[in-house]
């Protein structure tokens, strides 16, 4: 087959035309087949007025055949001449038999294919015939290609390697539509669209099938066939309506029309956009459309690292996608370094303007950075030493460390700038704290790259340590959507407060209005049994993505105060060691761990389960429930190992023995017979007792000095870990229920200390402070000067620290106070002048905080009727709403 030469223009760049190839080659053909494989060529084109050659890859109307032509704009007909009879020669292009034609010059093309498939039993949506170069079409007429007597025509079949040839059908029918536009030929350019459309439907159609093999090959096939360099090409022509027709094409892939099932598809689609982008980039970097596609690409970037938890490219070589995604990251990091000078500035003004360059920035920079740790040979040569580097890296790699030294600067510059106090007016401070969370974002990215290079870790890290009270600044107005794993690595540099915020983050975010409410009528006589009935056979969904409504039976209280009373309430009860699903630790009885004996009640397992759930949701709805866990309880729920001096207060007489075991003498521990301990475990169950070995064949190693350490290693296992392993494991996957993602559950755990999940489930250990209290307290129909305010101040003084947590019990439903005092609370507290004669007792409405006072005529009297609500087996639903 000759291919005509051609030549190119500046007005599309060369980049762009060389993108329009195909990787085929005519060099491999079917034997058992009449009919070879065709290669597909290149297409370019000479100029963008009608007179221009453009080689092509055609197919056939079903998509099967194909071949190389060149195109040009000057006919070649014989105007005026007279139809006559021709008779001329077809040659099978695979070695069958040459054919004999007898036609008019008039007859059109496609008669003569219906003339083959007669003769050889080839379809026509099979068959291309080429002639003089060009593929002859099946509108146009003998006399059109000045076919005359005794001329050879080849015939060429589809190719027979494709698996899909429909999608080459309508690909091939895209780019030459897209090429007859380009020549300023009269088309509809909707055929476009609809061919584009025809597409990403038959890509969708795949998806459905859950055959993802087969949707990746048909949507790789837009790119090797040259469609999107196509449709670029279109983009950058200047003939009319071309431009908007090929924005509107790309658009559709940028923001494909699918349903919840298929919107996956869309990253599959990652090739398409990633070749929009890098042909739109040679045009202009300010383009909108080069943006747009940029700024898709890295949402599916991100979908693939976050969603599917996989590497982006898993498909190419690591080199590959150093040399696809560098130019961006590249570009990108310039941008971020630019929009941080503006930030010194002018914050405000540079808030928008980081947004999406940063979001960018880490999207691009992940995958990169897993391409180059995979290229270098994984984790275990990192970080590298740029000196040391073979030259085929350099340029990136060394490019990419100025970028983070300019960086890191920069974001100093704006850490240091926040630590300094400003008047601002509250708008101003919301603009603020939105380029704070930008601010975060960079630190990510830094902390990315400084796995990278020697020395760097240490660079991010006397960045923060230096701006520690800025970093904290930003981890508490950071967002849910964002991805905050790596500040674990500086926890260190953390204080409650941002570890609190990260976690709460994690679970559901209360609403004013809920679509829906999960509803509990409970009775408090049968309170666990029926509260177990309620959350353990609920949908997990239920649970989290609507209101909990609350309600005792045969009591006219509900709403959030009633809520709050039965969250302590339940968290007693299960607690509660009579219950036998946790112990007490014996020098701390707030704190607890799991029971391994639980397994007396059947439904032990189902209990923890239960549990989990609670404590999640009492978190959600931040209600201090009265219960710490144990520190071993607690690592093993994030993952961790337990230690020695972790058991200190689960079992003080079980560590004070280990502690002597590892401390006795050497010669002491060896003597004969030494203490006659072997690797194995009693264990009093039930009133019975066994023994468990520690190993298999810990029955008959005696214990001695050389292995005590591993013996007190194994003895801890067996009795804090592996004895409740299921517990542990049940009250977990309950508690992962509740999170938005249930994959988090660890880290939740691990970007807390214990102390802070004591705060966060048990509140303030400190007294009441009443000038608190009061500090934290509105009136209506009173004032703070009135008499009997004066009074009742003065009584609340006067009471015992329990009378005072019975009386904020009553008052607020709220039990323990949070960290932060009243100023922690929910919202302020409420006095109200109550309508009711002086002999009645105060009411409360908990859900809005609110003691309604009747106006008592002496202070006596006051007095005596706050000592009688302040009983504690009185102030349980005294509230009203």
């Amino acid at each position: 087959m000759s291919h005509l030469g051609t030549r190119t223009i500046d007005c599309v760049p060369q980049s762009l035309l060389d993108r329009i190839s195909s990787k085929r080659k005519l060099d491999e053909y079917d034997e058992d087949q009449e009919y070879p494989d065709l290669v597909y060529v290149k297409m370019k084109r000479d100029d963008f007025d009608a007179n221009y050659d453009v080689k092509t890859r055609v197919l056939d109307a079903n998509n099967q055949s194909v071949s190389s032509y060149t195109s040009s704009s000057s006919s070649t007909r014989c105007i005026g001449s007279s139809s006559k009879t021709l008779h001329f020669f077809v040659r099978n292009m695979s070695g069958g038999n040459t054919k004999v034609i007898h036609a008019n010059s008039d007859d059109t093309v496609e008669s003569v294919h219906e003339q083959i498939r007669k003769m050889t039993g080839i379809p026509v949506f099979e068959q291309g015939l080429i002639y003089r170069g060009k593929q002859l079409q099946m509108d146009k007429t003998l006399e059109d290609y000045s076919i005359q007597n005794d001329a050879q025509l080849q015939l060429v079949g589809r190719m027979r390697s494709t698996e899909y040839p429909k999608t080459w059908k309508v690909v091939n029918q895209l780019i030459s539509t897209i090429c007859s536009l380009c020549r300023g030929e009269r088309r509809r350019a909707n055929t476009v669209i609809g061919d584009v459309k025809i597409f990403i439907d038959m890509a969708s159609i795949f998806k459905i099938r859950k055959d993802n093999d087969v949707s990746f090959g048909h949507i790789q096939i837009f790119v090797s066939a040259g469609a999107a360099a196509a449709l670029v090409m279109m983009f950058v022509s200047p003939i009319a309506g071309n431009k908007e027709c090929a924005e509107e094409a790309i658009q559709l892939f940028l923001n494909p029309t699918l349903d919840t099932e298929t919107k996956e598809l869309q990253t599959h689609s990652v090739s398409i956009i990633l070749e929009f982008c890098k042909l739109l980039s040679k045009t202009s970097q300010d383009n909108p459309l080069y943006i747009s596609c940029r700024n898709t690409l890295g949402t599916m970037l991100e979908t693939i690292q976050v969603v599917h938890r996989s590497r982006c490219f898993n498909y190419a070589e690591a080199s590959v996608v150093i040399q696809e995604l560098f130019p961006f990251v590249s570009e990108l990091g310039r941008k971020v370094i630019k929009g941080l000078e503006s930030s010194i500035n002018s914050p405000q003004i540079a808030v928008m303007s980081l947004l999406g360059d940063v979001r960018d920035f880490n999207a691009f920079l992940i995958p990169l950075h897993n391409a180059i740790e995979d290229q270098l040979g994984g984790m275990g040569h990192l970080p590298i030493c740029l000196t040391d580097l073979r030259p085929c890296y350099i340029v990136e790699l060394g490019s990419l460390h100025v970028i983070f030294l300019e960086i890191l600067e920069k974001i100093d510059e704006c850490l240091k700038k926040m630590e300094i106090p400003v008047s601002k007016s509250t708008g101003e401070i919301d603009s603020l704290r939105s380029g704070w969370g930008q601010y975060l974002s960079i630190l990510k990215a830094l902390n990315t790259l400084s796995k990278l290079y020697k020395g760097a870790e240490e660079n991010v890290l006397s960045v923060l340590r230096s701006r520690q009270v800025a970093l904290n600044a930003l981890i508490k107005n950071a967002r849910r959507s964002e991805d905050h794993r790596w500040i674990l690595e500086h926890k260190d540099l953390t204080s409650f407060e941002s570890r609190r915020h990260l976690t709460l983050m994690l679970l559901p975010e209360l609403k004013d209005e809920y679509e829906h409410l999960f509803e509990m009528l409970i009775d408090r006589e049968q309170l666990l049994a029926e509260s177990f009935e309620y959350i353990s056979k609920a949908d997990a969904k239920d649970l989290h993505g609507g209101g909990l409504f609350m309600e005792f039976k045969n009591e006219e209280a509900t709403g959030p105060g009633v809520l709050r009373e039965w969250f302590c309430l339940v968290c007693q009860a299960i607690f509660n060691p009579q219950n036998a699903l946790f112990l007490p630790c014996e020098d701390d009885n707030r704190r607890f761990f799991p029971n391994p004996a639980s397994d007396v009640d059947p439904l032990h397992l189902e209990y923890f389960h239960f549990c989990g759930r609670i404590i999640a949701l009492s978190l959600v709805h931040k209600v201090q429930v009265g219960i710490v866990f144990d520190r071993t309880f607690f690592l093993q729920l994030a993952g961790g190992t337990v230690s020695l001096e972790d058991v200190r207060d689960a079992d003080p007489s079980f560590y004070s023995s280990c502690k002597k075991i590892l401390e006795m003498d050497t010669e002491l521990l060896d003597m004969d017979g030494g203490l006659g301990l072997t690797f194995v475990r009693d264990i009093e169950k039930l009133g019975s007792r066994k023994s468990e070995e520690l190993c298999p064949g810990g029955n008959n190693i005696a214990l001695n000095s050389s292995n005590r350490e591993e013996y007190v290693n194994l003895l801890i296992q067996h009795r804090f870990v592996n004895s409740v392993s299921n517990q542990v494991r049940e009250f977990a996957e309950g508690f992962s229920e509740i999170l938005c993602d249930a994959s988090m559950r660890e880290f939740f755990f691990r970007s807390l200390e214990l102390k802070d999940l004591d705060r966060m489930l048990h509140g303030s250990d400190r007294a009441i402070c009443v000038e608190d209290w009061k500090a934290h307290t509105e009136y209506n129909g009173c004032k703070e000067t009135d008499s009997q305010i004066i009074w009742f101040w003065k009584i609340v003084e006067g009471m015992s620290a329990e009378q005072q947590r019975v009386l904020l019990f009553f008052w607020t439903s709220v039990k323990y106070l949070p960290v932060e005092g009243f100023g922690g609370l929910q919202s302020r507290l409420y006095i109200y002048r109550a309508p009711e004669p002086h002999d009645r007792l105060p009411s409360a409405h908990t859900c809005f905080y609110r003691l309604c006072l009747p106006r008592y005529r002496s202070e006596a009297k006051m007095q005596e009727s706050l000592e009688i609500i302040t009983q504690e087996h009185l102030s349980c639903s005294f509230g009203i709403w």
